[in-house]
């Protein structure tokens, strides 16, 4: 078990300050904060959980890297959207499939923000190809997909999350005992937790226990799209 605190109330703080002041020239005045109470905690908390994660497998990977790791950059892309503010009001961490480095492949992923904190374990808007690959694994193999997503564990910290299709996609069958997990959009295992658990020493622990409990479900997308688990 932990005893080491990665998070303290400061990041939510900030990123509070941040909700509120979305500009350049505030974030130029609190980039200390930022790098202090943001950056620099959640790079440790990626680098040591580097070896948990290997025990998950050992084909996905914490990449403590400030630039082209596993954190997620607080800058936004605002070339193609109507938001303009330049910041993300989050810290985020994907722990991506080794060969699948996209960040919509596979992966373990960690969401800090005020008053939303939780841990989104699977595959988000995957591309049609690999959604169809997912939907025929599910159809191919249907007790392996509902032991992936069926254990007391899983039902006990985890919800099947993402959009599903309206209709039945193409090619599936309409009366299919498994439609509506055909008709998913994503693939997502999501666990909620806390602004005091995340500020908690024992928070690794907790984000480990969620991988873990959705390792099943993310081992059984994983090999849906003919990559390695172990």
């Amino acid at each position: 078990m932990s005893t080491k605190q990665y998070f303290r109330p400061s990041l939510f703080a900030f990123l509070r300050d941040l909700q509120l002041n979305n500009n350049r020239q505030w974030f130029l005045s609190n980039k200390g904060r930022y790098q202090s109470a943001v950056r620099d905690p959640m790079l440790e908390f990626i680098a040591d959980f580097g070896p948990r994660l290997r025990i998950i497998s050992r084909q996905y990977v914490a990449d403590p890297r400030p630039i082209g790791g596993s954190m997620f950059r607080i800058y936004r892309d605002v070339r193609f959207s109507s938001n303009k503010c330049p910041y993300k009001t989050n810290a985020g961490a994907n722990f991506h499939h080794a060969a699948a480095k996209d960040v919509h492949a596979p992966g373990f992923y960690l969401h800090l923000a005020p008053g939303q904190v939780f841990v989104a374990s699977g595959v988000w808007k995957p591309d049609s190809e690999t959604r169809a690959k997912i939907r025929d694994a599910i159809i191919a193999r249907p007790r392996a997909w509902i032991r992936a997503k069926s254990s007391q564990a899983f039902k006990a910290n985890c919800v099947i999350s993402g959009e599903r299709f309206q209709r039945i996609p193409i090619g599936c069958d309409a009366n299919h005992p498994l439609v509506e997990d055909l008709k998913l959009k994503d693939f997502l295992a999501m666990t909620t937790l806390s602004e005091e658990e995340a500020c908690s020493s024992e928070f690794i622990d907790h984000f480990q226990r969620a991988c873990e409990t959705a390792a099943p479900f993310v081992r059984f997308l994983t090999t849906a799209l003919d990559l390695p688990w172990m």
